[in-house]
C-alpha cells in the first residue's frame, strides 16, 4: 500500500503560455510544488501527470517521476482534475500497485508547505474522511456582497444582512487551490475531490493566490518576495 503524490502539469496554458515551468522565484515554477512533496517526507512516489516532453523533462530534474504521458483527451481546457487523478490511479492499478492514499498537488502553487501537506494527512486519517483540501477565508464577508440588476443598480445579494455588523455573518471560505489528499478507497466512491466525505485544511490568506492571469502572476511574485523578506529575517539572528 503506496502514499503518492500526483501533480497534473499540462502544457497548453492559455492565458499564461507555459506556465507551469515558467521561472518564479528564480525556479520553474511546479518545482515549487516538487520542492514542498519531497519535504514533506510523506510520499512513496511523486508522480507528475503530463503531455508536454519539456514538463516531463524539467519535472525529473527537480525529482519527479513521469512513467507515462496524459493522453491528449485529458490535456484539453476541458478536462477536470478528478478524470486525470482517476486517469493516475487507473495507471498504478495497471501496474500491480495499490494505492492508499494520494495527494494532487497542483503545480502553480509556490506558497504551499510542506507541513501543510503533513497536516492534511494526518486530518484525512483522524477524521477517516474521503478527501481533505486546502482552504482559506474570504477576506470580506460574502454575506453583504452585491450585485448589479438589470438596471445598473447595485442591488444586495442578502439584503437582510445590510443592517447586521460583519463580524456577526458567518465566516466564508473557498477552495487554496494548492492540494486535495485523497483515500483512494473511500475517493473512489463517489470520485470526485469535493464530496459529501470532505474535510478542509485552512491555510492563511497570506499565503494564497490563485495564478490564472499576468496580473496575477504579478500579483504573486510581489507575495512571494514579501514572504521571503519575512523568513529571512525571522531567522536573523538578534543582535546583543
Amino acid at each position: 500500500m503506496s502514499t503518492i503524490a500526483i501533480i497534473p502539469a499540462r502544457g497548453g496554458s492559455k492565458r499564461i503560455p507555459r506556465k507551469n515551468i515558467k521561472l518564479f522565484g528564480g525556479l520553474p515554477m511546479i518545482a515549487h510544488s516538487l520542492r514542498a512533496a519531497r519535504e514533506a517526507g510523506v510520499f512513496d512516489r511523486i508522480v507528475v501527470s503530463t503531455d508536454d516532453a519539456e514538463i516531463a523533462d524539467i519535472a525529473g530534474q527537480h525529482g519527479a517521476e513521469v512513467p507515462f504521458l496524459r493522453p491528449p483527451e485529458l490535456a484539453n481546457d476541458f478536462a477536470g482534475t478528478d478524470a486525470v487523478i482517476i486517469h493516475a490511479l487507473d495507471w498504478f492499478t495497471s501496474q500491480g500497485e495499490t494505492v492508499e492514499n494520494f495527494c494532487c498537488i497542483y503545480p502553480t502553487a509556490p506558497f504551499i508547505r510542506a507541513t501543510d501537506i503533513r497536516r492534511g494527512l494526518d486530518t484525512l486519517r483522524d477524521l477517516a474522511a474521503a478527501t481533505a483540501f486546502s482552504v482559506t477565508t474570504y477576506p470580506y464577508t460574502i454575506f453583504r456582497s452585491l450585485k448589479i440588476d438589470e438596471r445598473g443598480r447595485a442591488a444586495m445579494f442578502w439584503p437582510e444582512n445590510f443592517p447586521k455588523r460583519s463580524q456577526d455573518l458567518p465566516e466564508a471560505y473557498h477552495d487554496a487551490g494548492q492540494f486535495y489528499w485523497g483515500n483512494t478507497e473511500k475517493y473512489l466512491i463517489e470520485r470526485r475531490l469535493f464530496s459529501s466525505n470532505s474535510v478542509p485544511i485552512i491555510i492563511s490568506r497570506n499565503r494564497v493566490q490563485d495564478i490564472d492571469t499576468p496580473e496575477d502572476w504579478d500579483v504573486a511574485e510581489r507575495m512571494y518576495l514579501a514572504l521571503q523578506s519575512r523568513e529571512s529575517r525571522s531567522t536573523e539572528a538578534p543582535h546583543v
